[in-house]
């Protein structure tokens, strides 16, 4: 009994440390994109080079957690809700590796629209938006991780339909400047990748909420483990 109730500790002690890796993954991960936001907004690369380094920081502590988690099931085989927790953990440090790596695109597109001197853009209104949407719903979704608060993120996808409006809205908007000569072409091209990183960044905050439900409720088979058919088709780069 005393190596069962030793083991149960260091289990305990186990997902402690994950929870705490994983709540500090998701703060670097939404820096990284409250900062590029920063300087679309502002059209200047004040945050640039702290997105580049934030992404290498989000990068290394996702490893760290990977391996967290193999241990954690290697050493103390751990079932029901506490293997929810892990593959759980697992899954969302893909998701906020992603959203670190979309945050970095985000300033590079942003660096070819300065060197291309940008000027105002009736898109870029709706891309800021989109980014506060963005933004609240990766805020969203981790307070329910942090919290356990299945409930609150139950309904995350109805954020991302307006995110998805948006997202169409742009696309149409920007292809047919471009087509009208209105818009210069290499500018165009640089708007249309901040749009669709801001879509991809949104599906994985979706994603998130969804892992979060599957680990506290057990809902939704095989979430607290992979992402999404939507998701999985959109991230193969």
């Amino acid at each position: 009994m005393k190596s069962t109730g030793v083991q149960r500790k260091a289990l305990a002690q186990g997902l402690d440390r994950l929870n705490e890796d994983v709540r500090t993954l998701a703060d670097l991960a939404e820096l990284a994109i409250r900062k590029a936001m920063d300087d679309l907004h502002r059209k200047e690369a004040a945050e640039a080079e702290e997105v580049a380094t934030l992404d290498k920081e989000i990068y290394g502590l996702q490893l760290a957690v990977e391996k967290t988690c193999v241990d954690l099931i290697a050493l103390h085989a751990p079932v029901a809700k506490d293997l929810r927790t892990i593959t759980t953990c697992l899954g969302i440090t893909t998701d906020l590796d992603r959203v670190g790596r979309y945050a970095r695109d985000i300033t590079e597109a942003e660096e070819g629209l300065r060197k291309l001197e940008m000027g105002d853009h009736p898109q870029l209104a709706d891309l800021i938006r989109m980014g506060d949407l963005t933004i609240h719903m990766l805020d969203t979704a981790i307070r329910a991780f942090t919290t356990r608060d299945a409930e609150s993120v139950k309904d995350i996808s109805k954020f991302d339909d307006s995110v998805d409006d948006l997202h169409d809205k742009v696309f149409k908007e920007l292809v047919q400047a471009m087509k009208d000569r209105t818009l210069d072409p290499e500018v165009g091209a640089h708007l249309v990748l901040v749009n669709r990183h801001l879509e991809r960044i949104a599906d994985h905050a979706v994603n998130i909420g969804h892992r979060v439900v599957y680990m506290v409720t057990g809902e939704g088979p095989g979430r607290g483990i992979l992402p999404t058919k939507a998701l999985r088709e959109q991230d193969t780069s």
